[in-house]
């Protein structure tokens, strides 16, 4: 099973939802995991999105990034979510890896209605769903014709 991590600042929303449609829509190919630079909490915006598309990541914690690296995990797949206003933030998981960047708006830094801070998570969501479904088709593509050769 290819291992692949997201990464965001605060693995409150971009990364947990990576993590969760890959888990959903890639099944055994792929084994995915979230972390950010500065863990924080689940963002409600989050949750309910994913709610809507019956994925629960209710159970989800956040954590560091830092505490991966100092575990030994590696990863054949780093993936930053950050958008492009944080994205120096966003670390460089070192060891061998293909590192991948996705730009994706902060629900946090979303403003207006719950509504309206909804719709524009909604957004994010999708966009994120459909960089996945192209990760995932790469990768098991790849690790298909691998298999053949």
């Amino acid at each position: 099973m290819t291992s692949v991590l997201f990464v965001c600042v605060h693995n409150s929303a971009r990364s947990q939802i990576a993590e969760a449609w890959t888990r959903h829509l890639c099944g055994s190919q792929l084994d995915p995991t979230s972390a950010g630079v500065e863990p924080g909490n689940l963002n409600p915006l989050a949750l309910e999105v994913m709610r809507e598309v019956s994925i629960d990541i209710s159970d989800k914690r956040t954590q560091s990034v830092f505490e991966l690296f100092r575990s030994g995990r590696l990863f054949a797949y780093v993936v930053t979510v950050c958008d492009e206003i944080a994205a120096e933030r966003c670390p460089v998981f070192p060891g061998v890896t293909q590192r991948l960047h996705w730009s994706f708006a902060d629900p946090a830094s979303f403003e207006g209605s719950w509504d309206e801070k909804m719709a524009r998570t909604r957004i994010v969501r999708d966009q994120i769903r459909a960089k996945v479904e192209e990760l995932c088709a790469t990768i098991c593509s790849a690790a298909a014709q691998a298999a053949h050769e």
